[in-house]
């Protein structure tokens, strides 16, 4: 009674059903004599289908450039196929750019064939990679476009030469902390004739005896020069002014007196778009120079205590379509009402103004919101005059305005409260180190107003250049980004400038106090920029 058949009833066959087509199911993995190498990378101790052998290695690779650098290495280990598809199609790379590194040239770009932005870093405590390998690499990534290299000391004149050569198809050049100078520089605006990308900072090979750059062949095609802590920047000016079609040009903490170099600029290129004057030797006279680019749409005054509103004057009546205005006034008190008033009577396009260490009044800031329709991005930092009479000004008139930032400024409760009435269009608004606003006003409009987004923080009023909330250093936007990194990051280093130059001259030492709040806010718009 009860016995059970000696035969093995067969279980039910379950039926595939959509949403499970992307598990593994038990199913044999046959292979046949002509399957290729790829195929044959089934691991045989899962019983199930790879489904990602039904993709196109064009389709993979796509895949792999929505990873992060630590995943797509992992995956590239999974198999042969994904080691070799993943190698195919990584245009970005990072190399830990010791000497060390020599032997392994060959094998990395046999892999990496495909590579058009190489970034090259080697931190200051090893012996970096010298002209022999900056050469092998040349000759095997035929393909480069893009090159970004950091503390390659090892690096001379001779070896940029001989790289120069080899990479005519280079379109964008980041420099820093090298030791090779002018020569070097030269024969890239020889050979790579259609870069459109420069970026030079601490070039130590660079001094008083260094030849001129770019006083010969230099290409038609340089679009942004970007130029940041040398002793003698004025070698390069030659080559900012001979730079026909230059649309952006950014100088950072350079020696030397820039009014003369801008006055050559002005009267040859007026096609100037961008322009950015940080902690350099510049007067009025060279703010008059840049007023004759009349398509300047983007201008940044950051401590240059020399500049008055006088010369802001000029840019304002002949710089109709300006955009974007940071001025840093260093406290300075030579920048005020009569310039930006200016500025609000001729210069209607205004979508972004970023005033620090400036002390504008209601006559100035009324003039401002009534004129500036567009005005989005408003940032107000270090400045003794705005009080809860201005702020109240803003929040009845700025009707456009979508951002605001208050750092450091003898604003109350009450002024803040303005802001639940007025600025109808603003999404978010930081107030940092303004004493007499309390976090209860901060929540109060947060809750008054729910779609705003309030972010408050105490403190003491410091120091211009020890707010950190708001400085860091403005980055070359040539350079670009590094994501899919298959092979050893160097790591991170400050690469100070040299002791001497920050002892010896300390009107450019400290940080920077250009403000990054608007970066993540603003949207870039017909940026030539990209970043390594």
């Amino acid at each position: 009674m009860g016995q059970s058949s000696s035969i093995p009833e067969t279980p039910p066959q379950r039926e595939a059903s959509p949403s499970r087509r992307f598990s593994f199911k038990q199913l044999p993995v046959m292979s046949t004599p002509d399957q290729n190498d790829d195929e044959s990378d089934r691991s045989d101790t899962v019983d199930g289908r790879d489904y990602t052998l039904d993709l196109p290695d064009e389709c993979l690779g796509i895949i792999f450039h929505f990873l992060g650098s630590g995943d797509r290495k992992r995956s590239s280990l999974v198999c042969q196929r994904w080691l070799r598809v993943d190698g195919e199609h990584r245009h970005r790379l990072s190399l830990n750019a010791q000497a060390g590194i020599l032997p392994f040239i060959p094998c990395i770009f046999a892999r990496f064939d495909s590579v058009t932005k190489l970034a090259l870093r080697c931190d200051r405590k090893s012996i970096s990679i010298d002209d022999d390998s900056l050469v092998l690499i040349s000759v095997r990534c035929r393909n480069l476009t893009r090159l970004k290299l950091r503390g390659c000391r090892e690096i001379t004149d001779l070896g940029m030469a001989a790289f120069a050569q080899n990479s005519k198809g280079l379109k964008k050049l980041s420099v820093g902390s090298c030791m090779f100078g002018a020569k070097a520089m030269n024969a890239v605006l020889e050979h790579c004739t259609g870069l459109e990308e420069l970026s030079v900072k601490r070039l130590r090979g660079i001094h008083d005896a260094s030849e001129k750059i770019g006083a010969g062949k230099t290409p038609t095609t340089l679009k942004s020069i970007c130029l940041k802590e040398i002793l003698n920047g004025q070698c390069f000016g030659p080559l900012i002014v001979s730079s026909k079609n230059l649309k952006t040009l950014k100088l950072f903490r350079c020696l030397g007196d820039w009014d003369r170099v801008l006055e050559m600029l002005g009267n040859g290129n007026r096609g100037l778009t961008e322009i950015h004057l940080e902690r350099i030797q510049v007067t009025d006279l060279g703010l008059s120079a840049i007023a004759k680019c009349s398509n300047l749409e983007i201008l940044h005054i950051v401590k240059a205590p020399e500049c008055s509103n006088f010369g802001l004057i000029c840019v304002a009546e002949n710089c109709k379509l300006l955009r974007k205005l940071h001025i840093d006034g260093w406290r300075t008190n030579r920048i005020g009402d009569e310039g930006l008033i200016a500025v609000a009577r001729d210069c209607p396009e205004i979508q972004e103004l970023v005033l620090i260490g400036v002390n504008p009044t209601s006559l100035s800031l009324a003039a401002i919101a009534s004129n500036c329709k567009k005005l989005e991005r408003l940032a107000l930092c270090g400045s003794g005059t705005i009080g809860d009479d201005e702020f109240a000004c803003i929040a009845a008139k700025c009707v456009a305005l979508k951002k605001l930032c208050i750092k450091g400024c003898p604003i109350s409760n009450v002024g803040l409260k303005t802001l639940a009435w007025g600025c109808p269009n603003l999404a978010k608004i930081k107030v940092k180190k303004c004493k007499g606003v309390s976090g209860e006003v901060a929540e109060w409009l947060r809750e008054r107003r729910g779609s705003l987004t309030v972010n408050w923080e105490s403190g003491e009023i410091v120091p211009l250049d020890a707010a950190a909330g708001l400085s860091g250093g403005v980055e070359s936007s040539m350079e670009f980004p590094l994501d899919h990194v298959a092979v050893t990051i160097a790591p991170s280093s400050s690469n100070n400038p040299l002791a001497l130059f920050r002892t010896k001259f300390g009107f450019f030492s400290g940080r920077s106090f250009v403000p990054c709040t608007f970066r993540r806010w603003s949207v870039s718009e017909n940026s030539n920029n990209g970043n390594l």
